[in-house]
């Protein structure tokens, strides 16, 4: 059997341009947790707080670190684009590279992450499981 690791993705955003992508396994979900623990919290608190520009701001900038991290742990590597004359990296991209690229890499690493935007802005901190964990209705309530 072979299996890859990683995936290859021609760009939809970015004309020529390809790019590889980890794939899950135990042990970089283990490290993604790791790396996004207290992050999401963050995020949770922020946004449960009144609302405002400064709520808005706050929340925009953890959101933003997040996906530096999704960036920083999935994306492998790029071809077919130099920033400035050098080959990109995952930091270059997020520094300098074309937004359009930056969102489509993000949307790329979370769905082979197993996750889609709206799941990850759901999934409670710390873990990045959504699975349903409440009860499914069926318990009864005990007599008082």
């Amino acid at each position: 059997m072979g299996y890859e690791s990683g995936v290859e993705i021609v760009s939809e955003a970015a004309p020529g341009v390809r790019f590889v992508v980890d794939r899950m396994s135990f042990g970089r979900r283990l490290e993604l947790i790791r790396q996004l623990k207290g992050w999401l919290g963050k995020l949770e608190f922020v946004t449960a707080g009144p609302e405002g520009p400064e709520r808005e701001a706050e929340a925009a900038l953890l959101a933003g670190e997040i996906d530096r991290i999704y960036l920083r742990w999935g994306l492998r590597g790029v071809t077919g684009i130099e920033i400035d004359g050098e080959p990109v990296t995952p930091e270059s991209l997020v520094e300098k590279g074309p937004e359009a690229l930056v969102k489509e890499v993000l949307r790329a690493i979370r769905r082979e992450a197993g996750l889609s935007e709206a799941e990850r802005k759901n999934c409670e901190s710390p873990s990045i499981s959504c699975e349903e964990t409440r009860p499914d209705g069926s318990a009864t309530i005990a007599a008082a």
